[in-house]
């Protein structure tokens, strides 16, 4: 009897027990704010805002073999690319390579990365979650530097979908290699790509293609060269062969680029056809005025050779002829021809004052006059001078050893002058007058302009 006795007070003890945290449950959910946050919460019942685990848990991490690809084993797994080119930072014709700034994603569905959720529509991650998962191998093709920012931190970020869809993004800024052809320069236009390519999965593990097309390319509108102006982007895609691994899929962002002509027609064209035009002043140069003219020929000839090697020292050494050099050398030809003009006048003014001197020596005469007049005569005596010499007589020529570029000049007035004898003097004058200008100079002024403008049209109705 008090065995049993207890044991009724026990369950006594017990069922007041649980009715009192009954009551105690009932007046804590009648409160208003309690109704109110029980409400809400069986609204929006999710787990990746309830979930107090790690995020490796939810997303099943250390449950998979995140080594193999989606899918191992069956069809090749689509993988998505578009591309937001942020800026191009250089282009270098000496290395000839780019440098190009640029968002890459990467978009694609791993289904073991699924996860349970009604409403939130994806979690994002940044970096750290990256190396535990399987992310796409692309890399650059014939890139020679990249790197991904890391200011502040690491620029990755990954963005999973409840179903298993994945966006991976990264800021990427890369140097590669553009193969550039200079046979029109300045006046050029260079097509450049930037190759993206899987570096391990062929064509029969993944499938690299870009997700909107051309639309997949994006560029921002404050882009800017100095020296080129874009002109389009456009995106294409290609299989590629490796002898010893197979075919892998590959795809190029293409940009077009034209030169801007301004800055080589300052530095280059115009001091070019200065130097010319500056060569053919001496034409209008006295040719007795030989240190004027050798001087100015030899500064125009330094002048062009000095740009020139200006504009060669900022080129690559390849083994083909650029405009640029067509122009400059064309232009140095004719400052050269200018200084051999005047080296071939300069001879044959020295050929002529020598048969000029011959001539005079040929014929020394006297006249039996005894009225003499004696003047000395140079090679410099002017048409007018010869002229005032028609009232007298030849007498004789006495070449004067001392002086031997002068000649001694007896002359004697004569009242039997008649128009035979009038014209064999001036005749014989006029032979020892040297003009200063040579017929050479002559024909220069104009065959030298004339030529060079012709150049010009063919130039640039060629190469613009």
């Amino acid at each position: 009897m008090p065995y049993f006795a207890k044991l009724l007070l026990l369950i006594f003890c017990v069922v007041l027990l649980v009715e009192s945290r009954k009551h105690r449950r009932r007046r804590w959910t009648s409160h208003p704010d309690v109704q109110r946050a029980s409400h809400i919460f069986k609204r929006n019942h999710d787990l990746t805002k309830a979930w107090k685990g790690k995020t490796e848990q939810l997303l099943r991490v250390n449950e998979h073999d995140f080594t193999m690809r989606p899918a191992f084993g069956g069809p090749a797994i689509p993988v998505g690319v578009d591309v937001q080119v942020e800026s191009l930072d250089s282009i270098s014709e000496v290395d000839m390579d780019f440098t190009m700034t640029l968002y890459l994603r990467h978009y694609w569905k791993d289904e073991r990365l699924s996860f349970p959720s009604t409403n939130n529509k994806s979690m994002t991650f940044d970096g750290r979650l990256v190396k535990k998962i399987w992310v796409p191998d692309v890399f650059f093709v014939h890139s020679k530097r990249s790197f991904i920012h890391d200011t502040t931190t690491d620029n990755i970020m990954l963005r999973v979908f409840p179903d298993g869809h994945v966006l991976y993004s990264m800021r990427v800024t890369v140097t590669a290699m553009c193969n550039m052809d200079f046979s029109h320069f300045p006046l050029d236009s260079q097509t450049c790509s930037l190759e993206l390519e899987s570096y391990a999965y062929t064509d029969e593990d993944l499938m690299l293609y870009w997700k909107n097309g051309n639309e997949s390319l994006k560029t921002d509108e404050k882009i800017s060269l100095s020296q080129f102006l874009i002109q389009k982007f456009h995106t294409t895609s290609r299989l590629a062969f490796y002898s010893s691994t197979g075919w892998y899929n590959r795809l190029y962002i293409n940009f077009t680029l034209r030169r801007h002509i301004f800055f080589f027609l300052l530095q280059t064209y115009f001091p070019a056809t200065l130097m010319v035009m500056l060569s053919w002043v001496s034409f209008w140069i006295d040719r007795r005025a030989v240190p004027a003219r050798v001087s100015l020929g030899i500064t125009t000839v330094l002048t062009m050779s000095t740009i020139i090697t200006g504009v060669n020292a900022s080129m690559p050494r390849v083994s083909y002829i650029k405009a640029v050099d067509i122009y400059l050398w064309v232009s140095f030809v004719f400052v050269f021809l200018s200084v051999l003009e005047y080296a071939a006048v300069n001879y044959l003014t020295t050929v002529q004052e020598r048969k000029e001197r011959k001539l005079r020596e040929r014929f020394p005469c006297s006249c039996g006059i005894p009225h003499s007049k004696t003047m000395m005569l140079d090679g410099n005596c002017s048409e007018s001078d010869a002229n005032s010499l028609a009232g007298y007589t030849r007498n004789q020529m006495v070449p004067e050893e001392e002086k031997p570029e002068k000649m001694v000049v007896h002359l004697a007035m004569s009242n039997e002058s008649n128009s035979s004898r009038k014209r064999g003097l001036k005749g014989h004058v006029g032979l020892r007058i040297i003009q200063n200008t040579h017929a050479i100079d002559k024909y220069s002024r104009l065959i030298f302009p004339g030529t060079y403008i012709f150049f010009n049209l063919i130039y640039w109705s060629v190469f613009s």
